[in-house]
């Protein structure tokens, strides 16, 4: 059995206790990994009988579990909502660039910390940048899957603009920003390791997934959705090594040191979100991994087909990016090429200098 047929078996009983997830809420959780029992399984599977392996992981993970800081960045002034999903507005003036985040795990990654937040860096540079929460679904997003954000929940946040604006889209949010791209006040679209081609990812792990899905969705329906308890084990399959390798890493750090608090808040932030609607969820096991719709010319949203966009765009791609790999985005328009791990390019040492800066260029030229 593998870790993702062993996820269905030892967690769809939990609950839907981590459906509605607020940032508050994951303030004052239990830190993860979720499931732990799972993620100690996981463990196991990938360190094997290398005792001083193992002893270093629970080391750092019992480290991080009892680390003593907590992101506590205030929210900033919602400009706009459609539904459960709101606008923040990180800027009073400049040029507006609305930032879409994935629909999986919380918006905070692009703005973790004072220190480590693409979103203020732009601001002072002096973009207006707009970031959409997509937060807890309601009963109302119940039956959107993920072009039906788009549709639904992505455009009328772009209207409320009411002037022309840059899209900029982070992972899923990546690939969604595409799919709204067409919006009449888009000026151009940014993504940043948006997947697009997911036969870039290997096969046995896609068909992993697909099955994954297959044995929880009957379920789904008594929890209102798929927790991100059940979420986590996917993007474990993405990474297997190196979602145990970090907590590894983090045995030996300093726990005074800035590196030290930023592994805590990157993680805080991976371990926590709101739920994924069922048709999302199902769209983005099925059509996405499953079928690679996307690049098969078979994605609809709002009744036509995403094609390629007819707008100036910018690809942000990384070399040695794990979860996104560089082959499974497509190069639409113009690619910038940067060396770093999937959130390191948001977030880490050097993402000033990969990510940000060149951003900020690009927003302001």
């Amino acid at each position: 059995m593998n870790d993702l047929d062993a996820a269905g078996a030892k967690t769809i009983a939990r609950g839907n206790a981590a459906q509605q997830q607020t940032a508050s809420d994951a303030a004052a959780a239990p830190r993860g990994p979720h499931p732990l029992p799972l993620f100690l399984d996981h463990a196991r599977q990938a360190i094997g009988d290398d005792r001083a392996r193992m002893d270093r992981f629970l080391a750092g993970l019992a480290a991080y579990q009892r680390f003593g800081w907590r992101r506590d960045l205030a929210e900033m002034p919602v400009a706009a909502s459609a539904g459960s999903a709101v606008l923040r507005d990180y800027g009073r003036g400049g040029r507006p660039a609305v930032f879409v985040p994935s629909l999986v795990n919380r918006a905070d990654v692009l703005d973790l910390t004072a220190e480590r937040s693409l979103l203020r860096y732009l601001a002072a540079r002096g973009v207006r940048p707009l970031l959409v929460d997509w937060q807890s679904p309601g009963a109302a997003e119940a039956g959107l899957s993920v072009g039906g954000y788009v549709t639904e929940r992505l455009r009328p946040l772009l209207d409320s603009v009411g002037e022309p604006l840059d899209l900029v889209g982070y992972c899923l949010g990546g690939t969604m920003a595409l799919a709204a791209a067409s919006h009449p006040l888009v000026r151009r679209v940014a993504t940043i390791a948006a997947p697009w081609d997911f036969a870039g990812y290997p096969e046995t792990r896609r068909q992993d997934l697909v099955r994954y899905w297959r044995r929880l969705a009957p379920s789904l329906p008594a929890l209102g959705g798929m927790p991100m308890d059940l979420v986590q084990p996917a993007f474990w399959s993405l990474d297997p090594a190196g979602a145990v390798a970090k907590y590894e890493r983090f045995a030996g750090l300093d726990p005074a040191s800035k590196e030290a608090r930023l592994f805590v808040a990157v993680e805080d932030w991976a371990n926590t979100g709101p739920a994924l609607t069922i048709p999302a969820a199902r769209e983005c096991f099925e059509d996405f991994f499953g079928a690679n719709v996307p690049i098969e010319g078979g994605w609809r949203v709002d009744g036509k087909v995403v094609g390629p966009p007819v707008k100036p765009t910018l690809n942000i791609v990384s070399r040695s990016d794990r979860l996104v790999p560089a082959i499974a985005v497509e190069p639409f328009g113009e690619t910038r090429l940067i060396d770093a791990g999937h959130v390191g390019m948001m977030v880490g040492a050097n993402a000033r200098a990969q990510l940000w800066q060149p951003l900020a260029d690009w927003l302001m030229a």
